[in-house]
């Protein structure tokens, strides 16, 4: 009788632990399966996102490219002709013309000779006299007068001792005064306009590319244009504005 009672008991404690295993099996089973409609719910989302996203910027890259298609192209202007100038060259000395090369232009310095009412010849006689004085180092690429002449004194493919550490990649330009306010006048103004224009197209340069001597080392020169800095923006909108009236548009690099 103890013997069946057992049996019975056996029985039914291997009924519910087949039972509680079928339940484990059916929970692991809903879990997978939850995990499973959990992914293929982030893969459909992350590419209906995606499709939407592409075909978007399909659009808007087409539309963009119609758009800059159909919007004129900026031509870059530049002054072929040179100004009227004269070529009174130095004579190759230690002192104000090494005869070192440029080998590329990279900026215009605008500087003034802080001697008032003297002319662009008598500077271009200092610079050459520096070859027998051997007093300093100086020079410079071109020099304008109080008449609004321009004379140049070294190639503008060599160095010429007027920019410090610039010397090496820009061409300088030496102003005439008529008085000790350093103010240029209309004559000297109007020149160096045509020639930092001139300048700039033919080196493929930019008003940024124009600067001061004080732009360089701090010094006051030119002084005018160092004391008031309105003017100098004002020479700069004037070189553009030059640029803008009497160039021609540019369509191949300038020899």
């Amino acid at each position: 009788m103890q013997s069946t009672k057992s049996s019975r008991e056996e029985r039914r404690l291997r009924e519910e632990q087949r039972k509680n295993e079928a339940r484990m099996q059916r929970r692991r089973k809903r879990k997978r399966q939850q995990r499973m409609a959990g992914t293929v719910m982030a893969v459909t989302v992350f590419l209906v996102v995606f499709l939407v996203g592409f075909g978007i910027y399909r659009i808007w890259s087409s539309r963009t490219a119609e758009t800059e298609a159909e919007l004129p192209v900026e031509k870059k202007k530049y002054i072929e002709e040179r100004p009227e100038l004269l070529v009174e060259l130095l004579d190759i000395n230690e002192y104000s013309r090494p005869g070192t090369a440029l080998e590329k232009v990279r900026g215009i310095v605008v500087h003034y000779t802080a001697n008032p009412g003297t002319t662009a010849e008598q500077n271009r006689g200092y610079f050459q006299g520096l070859a027998q004085s051997g007093e300093t180092y100086a020079s410079s690429h071109f020099v304008i007068g109080l008449s609004g002449e321009i004379v140049q004194c070294i190639p503008c493919n060599e160095i010429a001792y007027a920019s410090n550490e610039r010397n090496a990649d820009t061409v300088s330009i030496e102003c005439c005064i008529p008085d000790e306010t350093g103010r240029f006048n209309d004559e000297t103004y109007q020149s160096l306009v045509e020639l930092v224009a001139w300048l700039m197209g033919r080196y493929d340069l930019t008003a940024e590319d124009v600067i001061r001597h004080y732009d360089v080392t701090g010094k006051a020169c030119p002084k005018f244009y160092v004391e008031n800095q309105w003017a100098w923006d004002q020479f700069k909108a004037d070189v553009v504005a030059y640029i803008d009236t009497y160039g021609i548009e540019k369509t191949e690099e300038i020899q």
